[in-house]
């Protein structure tokens, strides 16, 4: 994982007018990938910022025999699979490679022909491919139950809820409904230590799968963000908090083990009900990207803000 607080030296000219009207500062301290949704997570020091999220995110997705998607908040072992992107020749496609314990390295290797397929994910109806028998096989020994993977139709689109975007037009692929999940390292290390001071174990802020974690900014202040600036070499990205992110069992799994507890889950309930959505545990931030799709994230690049209090 990098956590280097360096901020690149190759800033665009337009950083400044941004940073100068700013209510916070910080930087970016990691970036995740998460390629198959519910399975593990890949840190990255670069990656490209598209309009439906970091490049590859919850592009694959594992589902069931009628298509319907799978998490770990039933099969928690999903937690122990690890995607790989693999650069393959001159294309400029990725090839996805999983491992888990006990198991032997498997390169996806789609069918010749093209097989689409309906997959569910919530609410939502999705076009996507299916990736194949020997996936299929690889993933119905690991997690005991019949599954497939596919992977998401690139020529459809799948909207995020105009009820949350507004005016904004956005989409994603498989993730739960936005294109990014923002959180911060105070709110991880606030979580951590009020785990610790009611006996339970360290926990990470991984189990909250953010896509972008930042750091200088207050725990939990990007609730309160209309917008967030992040400055790169060749422009400035711009992201839209538009939804706190309602939080399910899965931070309650050890993305190490996979093994559940309900140390988590009780100490949000102490201080994250959160009224925006009836009162919920939330615990992050979804965002849209409204400008800079196409522009390349690093560890370490600033971010700034302007905040919006209810």
């Amino acid at each position: 994982m990098t956590t280097s607080a360096a901020i690149p030296a190759s800033v665009h000219p337009a950083w400044d007018g941004f940073a100068n009207a700013a209510d916070v500062q910080g930087h970016i301290a990691q970036l995740w990938v998460f390629p198959v949704k519910s399975c593990a997570g890949v840190a990255v020091d670069t990656v490209r910022l598209d309009a439906t999220g970091l490049a590859h995110d919850r592009e694959w997705m594992v589902v069931d025999p009628q298509g319907v998607f799978l998490t770990q908040r039933s099969h928690p072992r999903m937690a122990l699979i690890r995607p790989q992107l693999l650069e393959v020749g001159a294309s400029t496609d990725m090839v996805l490679a999983l491992t888990a314990p006990d198991c032997e390295r498997l390169v996806v290797q789609p069918p010749a022909e093209a097989l689409p397929c309906l997959v569910e994910v919530w609410d939502d109806q999705v076009s996507a491919w299916d990736q194949g028998d020997a996936a299929a096989q690889w993933l119905t020994a690991f997690l005991g139950t019949p599954c497939r993977l596919v992977r998401f139709d690139r020529r459809s689109t799948r909207p995020c809820s105009r009820k949350w975007t507004g005016e904004d037009a956005a989409s994603t692929y498989f993730s739960d409904g936005y294109p990014l999940l923002l959180a911060t390292e105070a709110a991880g290390s606030e979580l951590a230590a009020r785990v610790q001071a009611a006996g339970g174990p360290h926990v990470e802020l991984l189990r909250f799968r953010a896509n972008v974690v930042l750091a200088g900014l207050e725990a939990h202040e990007e609730d309160h963000l209309a917008q967030l600036h992040i400055g790169t070499a060749a422009g400035v990205a711009t992201l839209r908090p538009v939804k706190p992110c309602t939080r399910c069992p899965i931070p309650d799994i050890d993305p190490a083990t996979a093994q559940r507890s309900t140390h988590v889950s009780q100490t949000l309930a102490g201080y994250r009900a959160d009224a925006r959505v009836g009162g919920a545990i939330t615990f992050g931030m979804n965002a849209i990207v409204t400008q800079g799709a196409g522009l390349i994230l690093t560890v370490g690049q600033p971010v700034a803000g302007e905040l919006a209090f209810d």
